[in-house]
């Protein structure tokens, strides 16, 4: 088969694609169904005794999250630059696609009997994902040119949210359906359609994508080319001004970003006065749904605005839009105020996900190795979630409420705001 040219419309499609297959997790078990799942099998209030330690459970799940993403942020600078020396990033998106999707498999047999084994599914399964996504996200200045690349991040986002839409409604269904006593075995299900569906539709994306030219064998000294090239990226960044500053801003506002992503649901299973567990599982997925229905629109509309008004003064709106609704989130207890809220986080979650990672993309200087500057800006981004979890967490566990630790993150947005006030104009 003769490899689609750069820019072209299928090799964009067959990018833009991947997004499709993985966004089922980040959906059904970062977001929806699992924190659900979770709550259910440690329900609110009980707390776990975690080497020798009582925790709460909320605040368990939060240090786990932390503990992978703390993973990724070793091994991404590792696998990167053998993936740039040895030219087979296709490989290493396999890889890891991989292994997030069989662990997704492995969850359904969660059981808090069996805790520590359980939360190793968890962990492998958010390591595969986030990890693929280093690889993922690197091909993008090698697929698309600079005026497509903002359009082709936001239609990735968009096929991701109706993906994983899709295959929700589907378990949503059969939820609705099923007897009180069959619901968690649904659930369980769920997880295991998760891995199936990444695995067959990533399968196109592999098809098309560029494999790399094989330019190098990989040596001993090769596996530490990751840090040296990140070392080189940091050395970079001082004559890059631009790119110094805007990944400054990113780091901040995209720590408490992905901290409210990953923690929204089990927030409003624990803080929101629903009638009954029943009406919590279905109020909570429909309030996923709306996010990630509203995202799609959100992420285009972003896309517009800042071919519009410039990519970042629309970012500097949006994380003012961002913090007020995290102060907002301290007077939400009502299953109708969590949707209002629901909408709102929506619109603008597509739009900061799509328009960060086109704006580095943009930065970036003419080069060949596109991965470690990408595994520095994914690194940067899971360093941010590192600090977020562990801080969003030990306020859980300190003050018993998951309020004090939303209303927290209203600091990053203010500051990640500032900080993009200092980017000099290019964009």
């Amino acid at each position: 088969m003769a490899q689609p040219e750069k820019g072209s419309k299928k090799l964009l499609t067959a990018w833009a694609f991947y997004d499709w297959a993985n966004s089922v997790y980040s959906l059904v078990i970062a977001s929806a169904v699992f924190p659900i799942f979770y709550n259910l099998i440690i329900p609110e209030g009980e707390m776990l005794n975690v080497f020798g330690t009582s925790m709460k459970g909320t605040a368990l799940i939060s240090f786990v999250t932390a503990f992978a993403f703390l993973i990724v942020v070793f091994i991404s600078p590792l696998l990167s630059g053998i993936a740039d020396y040895a030219g087979n990033k296709k490989t290493f998106l396999k890889l890891f696609c991989y292994i997030g999707a069989l662990s997704c498999i492995g969850l359904y047999w969660f059981e808090k009997e069996n805790l520590y084994m359980s939360l190793v599914c968890y962990l492998f399964g958010l390591v595969g994902f986030w990890g693929s996504l280093v690889f993922y996200n690197s091909y993008l200045p090698d697929i698309a040119y600079p005026e497509q690349q903002d359009a082709v991040s936001a239609r990735g986002y968009s096929l991701g949210y109706i993906g994983s839409v899709v295959l929700l409604v589907g378990v949503l269904g059969v939820l609705l359906s099923a007897e009180d006593e069959n619901k968690m075995e649904v659930m369980r299900f769920s997880f295991v359609a998760v891995g199936i569906w990444w695995i067959l539709f990533s399968q196109y994306s592999y098809y098309y994508l560029p494999k790399g030219a094989n330019r190098n064998k990989v040596t001993r000294d090769v596996m530490l080319n990751g840090f040296r090239e990140l070392r080189k990226v940091w050395l970079q960044l001082k004559e890059n001004i631009v790119l110094k500053r805007y990944l400054g801003a990113f780091f901040v506002y995209s720590m408490a970003v992905q901290t409210v992503m990953l923690a929204a649901t089990y927030f409003g299973a624990e803080e929101i006065n629903w009638p009954d567990d029943e009406a919590k599982s279905m109020g909570l997925i429909v309030s996923i749904l709306l996010i990630q229905l509203i995202a799609v629109a959100g992420a285009l509309l972003t896309s517009k605005l800042s071919a519009k008004i410039g990519n970042i003064k629309t970012l500097i709106y949006i994380n003012a839009v961002w913090a007020v609704i995290c102060i907002c989130a301290w007077f939400v207890t009502e299953p109708m105020h969590f949707y209002v809220t629901a909408g709102f986080v929506g619109l603008v979650m597509g739009g900061i996900q799509s328009l960060s990672r086109s704006t580095y993309s943009k930065f970036l200087p003419d080069t060949k190795d596109t991965a470690s500057f990408f595994s520095f800006y994914d690194v940067t981004e899971k360093i941010g979630i590192v600090i977020g979890m562990l801080l969003y967490g030990a306020i859980d566990q300190a003050f018993h409420s998951q309020r004090y630790s939303v209303v927290f993150l209203t600091v990053f947005f203010v500051v990640g705001l500032l900080l993009l006030l200092r980017v000099p104009k290019k964009s």
